[in-house]
């Protein structure tokens, strides 16, 4: 009980001296920046990431609008108050009939955008939207379109992401949330038209793009004809992932004749020798508290088979689902393809793998592949075997055993393509847009190569496949990896971060690399790409 007292208070202290920091930052931004009058101005938002705390992204849009700021150009912020019946936010506390959190929020949304002028949205009904969407299905749901904005598909990332799942159910919170997520989506792209009519920015910046508040002020800018940043996470620590595509996906513009140096090659491998011993983190979380070899009795088990072919799974609800599903319609349709082709090759071991985050505390998916894995009995099949998210062995080692490895769109592929082995991939990921990996086109061509890939003693490997694969990686490691950790420190909550002591002077482009990348990114459409100190 002490030591939890404890805890609480240090948090309160580390917390109280982060605001003060980011308060006199404010002040001090503000006094030193000066807007050109002749230049359109920039707008930031980001509403999807504030309720609690400085997390990675929240703080990726505040030190980019301070160097956007200091660089001589206009920063708006487009800020939420009470502005949506129901956000991201506050349908996941509880109870989705709660009203959201709206005070906290908007007091973060203050203490993070104090540099500039915020222009505030409150939420206005349209009593005839509302009509229109009683009585209607979740089939018809998805299909609502107003001003020519697909809202009804707008809104579903952020609908499955909060009830976490891909196939929603019809009950009476599906449709309560539905129906407010349109409803608030609808009001958030109203009032950004009409602030893109007032402003008439230079470009807009939101986090992620596909949580609907940020994905509704995306479609509106789109509309307009006005350029749109995304951020996300990347990754290695405290790094940011800026494009003008869909930040999701990680678009990559490698250059044709980038190839790796011995240099390069030898800190690329470095990394890898971390990563496959689980040791990494992503956004700050800890996959892997530790990994464990194979033991004895999987051992003995597979060497009844004469081949063992690892499945990887993604988390359903997770945003790069959305540009996952192109051979298939959704993961689960995957799983059931391969489980028919398992029935039919009784003499290879089939390891289906879900996903370490699957389960994580707090954000436990309700479509997880353990209840698919259930319901399908796959604990009956004699060369079908089941790992669950909390198991710690290694699924490297599964890999350098293994014929060839499977995976919907889960990072894996690309690490798995690194060790030289086939890797047969059923959904979009953000490797595939390099030819990393075998990527069919369809589902017949999908199933061919399966079962071409089954039944051969010998799967060739196309050399590019590594070379890409070790390209690609780099690239995304240490050229398009944004690094914020001159500025950043962990924060005791895990996700969360403090402020670095820095002058407002290190925010300026002219003193800092990352912030010279990511002004000229934004204002100039030049590259999100570091340079790397290794060329």
């Amino acid at each position: 009980m002490f030591s939890g007292l404890m805890e609480t208070l240090n948090r309160g202290l580390v917390n109280l001296r982060l605001f003060w920091r980011i308060f006199r930052l404010n002040q001090q931004v503000k006094a030193h920046s000066h807007p050109s009058e002749d230049k359109k101005p920039v707008i930031f938002f980001n509403a999807s990431t504030r309720l609690w705390g400085l997390n990675l992204n929240a703080a990726f849009a505040m030190l980019a609008s301070w160097a956007v700021q200091l660089s001589g150009r206009q920063v708006y912020h487009f800020g939420c108050a009470s502005g949506m019946s129901q956000c991201v936010l506050g349908a996941g506390l509880g109870d989705p009939k709660d009203p959201p959190p709206c005070q906290d929020c908007m007091a973060y949304t203050r203490r993070f955008t104090g540099a500039a002028p915020t222009v505030w949205f409150t939420y206005q009904e349209d009593p005839d939207l509302r009509q229109q969407l009683e009585g209607k299905s979740i089939p018809e749901l998805k299909e609502v379109t107003v001003h020519g904005r697909p809202l009804g598909r707008l809104v579903l990332p952020s609908l499955r992401w909060i009830l976490r799942r891909h196939h929603l159910e019809d009950n009476q919170v599906t449709h309560y949330l539905f129906r407010e997520f349109i409803l608030s989506a609808h009001n958030v792209a109203e009032k950004f038209y009409d602030f893109l009519e007032d402003v008439d920015p230079e470009v807009v910046v939101v986090f992620n793009g596909l949580q609907y508040p940020e994905a509704a002020v995306r479609t509106v800018a789109e509309q307009k004809g006005v350029r749109v940043i995304t951020h996300e996470v990347n990754l290695q620590p405290f790094s940011a992932f800026f494009t003008e595509g869909q930040a999701t996906i990680y678009p990559l513009n490698i250059p044709e004749d980038f190839q790796l140096t011995k240099q390069q090659n030898q800190r690329l491998d470095r990394y890898l020798q971390k990563r496959f011993q689980g040791d990494f983190t992503m956004a700050g979380i800890k996959f892997w508290s530790s990994m464990t070899r194979l033991p004895d009795n999987f051992l003995n088990f597979a060497g009844q088979f004469e081949d063992l072919v690892p499945v990887f799974t993604n988390v359903i609800f997770d945003t790069s689902q959305v540009h996952a599903n192109t051979i298939f319609p959704h993961m689960f349709a995957w799983l059931d393809a391969v489980l028919d082709i398992a029935k039919g090759h009784p003499h290879i071991l089939f390891v289906i793998r879900a996903h370490p985050d699957e389960m994580r505390k707090g954000k436990e998916s309700q479509e997880s592949v353990a209840a698919w894995a259930e319901d399908h009995q796959v604990d009956a099949m004699p060369n079908v075997l089941f790992v669950p998210s909390q198991e710690t062995i290694s699924s490297y080692e599964l890999i350098h055993r293994s014929k060839f490895t499977m995976v919907y769109n889960s990072s894996i592929g690309l690490e798995a393509a690194l060790l030289d082995v086939p890797v047969l991939c059923a959904g979009k990921a953000r490797y595939t847009q390099y030819p990393t990996v075998f990527y069919p086109s369809n589902r017949e061509e999908y199933e061919a190569l399966l079962l071409s890939f089954l039944k051969d003693e010998d799967i060739k490997v196309p050399q590019e496949y590594v070379e890409n694969a070790r390209r690609f990686l780099y690239y995304q490691l240490y050229k398009a990896s944004l690094p914020f950790g001159e500025f950043l420190r962990d924060h005791p909550t895990p996700g969360y971060v403090q402020l670095r002591k820095f002058s407002w002077k290190s925010l300026h482009p002219h003193n800092s690399d990352v912030m010279d990348v990511v002004v000229n990114g934004i204002l100039h459409g030049e590259e999100f790409v570091m340079e790397d100190d290794l060329t």
